[in-house]
């Protein structure tokens, strides 16, 4: 004779209703957080590649947060160094005017402000740090006030910055060294503005030592320049170094997002669509268990 029983179904039903309540709580887990897993763990044999991508990706964080900065700086340095270059470079042509005319008008002050753009840029700093100190950061790296004392201050008193230049590693096994001296942009231009300084007051018309002088400060001023641009133009070298390194750990970074999101994060289109087909099964297993459990053989004595 068949025997007919209804709790082993009943149990049968309540396992498969477990199974598919345990399916709908991950998927709404996924949904409510957009991960696939909760811990890396759960993702198995991707959770080594994971963890090595998010270690490389805080890397990459960093060292672009460095780049930026050590690219932010040298705009700094080009900025200051620029506008230094501009003003001895109007200078030294009014010089050649003078020299040339005799017209001194304006010279005197043309001078003196061309000195305190000297002095601003050598002096100038970032966060309350001089620029151009070398490590020589506790002073300040030019200490001469004015043209007239200039005069009577050598070179190897005036400045107190050193050689010891900044560096900093913008990328993996690559160390940038961008610093700039102070005397390295105004040696050159501190002695032209030395010359200018023992001529004295300037008098019209030019006595020939007076023309002489000025024609000694023009030459000055042209070395000093040249030693300006050479430095402008290794600080633009390194900033397009940078700024090329910089851009390629940005494309860096994104590739290994990719790499996390592709194994960590949840297609949530996919989500949605298992999240309704599991609570449509969880529903008819309910009823299942339910119609099971209302069975009775009284019903059929």
């Amino acid at each position: 004779m068949t025997r007919v029983a209804t709790v082993p179904l009943q149990r049968t039903m309540a396992g498969a209703i477990s199974k598919a309540q345990e399916k709908l709580a991950i998927t709404q887990q996924q949904l409510s957080t957009g991960k696939k897993a909760p811990d890396f763990a759960a993702l198995g044999t991707e959770a080594v590649r994971n963890l090595s991508a998010h270690s490389l990706l805080e890397q990459q964080k960093s060292q672009s947060t460095v780049a930026k900065r050590v690219g932010t700086t040298m705009g700094l340095y080009q900025g200051h160094i620029e506008a230094l270059s501009k003003s001895t470079g109007d200078l030294r042509q009014q010089i050649l005017n003078a020299i040339g005319t005799g017209d001194i008008a304006g010279l005197q002050n043309s001078m003196e402000a061309a000195f305190s753009q000297m002095k601003a840029t050598l002096t100038a700093s970032e966060g309350g740090t001089p620029l151009f100190a070398g490590s020589q950061t506790d002073q300040t790296p030019f200490s001469v006030n004015t043209l007239a004392d200039a005069a009577t201050v050598p070179a190897n008193q005036a400045f107190h910055d050193d050689n010891v230049l900044a560096s900093a590693r913008v990328a993996d096994g690559v160390d940038v060294t961008y610093g700039i001296s102070a005397s390295s942009i105004g040696k050159g231009l501190y002695d032209a503005f030395r010359t200018m300084a023992q001529m004295g007051t300037i008098t019209s018309p030019l006595s020939a030592a007076q023309k002489a002088s000025l024609q000694q400060a023009y030459d000055q001023l042209g070395t000093g320049l040249d030693q300006v641009a050479a430095v402008n133009a290794d600080n633009g070298r390194k900033q397009n170094q940078v700024e090329d390194l910089t851009n390629r750990g940005e494309d860096r970074a994104l590739l290994l997002q990719k790499v996390i999101q592709d194994n960590e994060d949840a297609d949530l289109g996919q989500v949605a669509l298992d999240l309704s087909q599991q609570k449509t099964v969880l529903e008819a297993s309910y009823s299942v268990f339910s119609q099971l459990s209302g069975l009775s053989l009284v019903k059929y004595l």
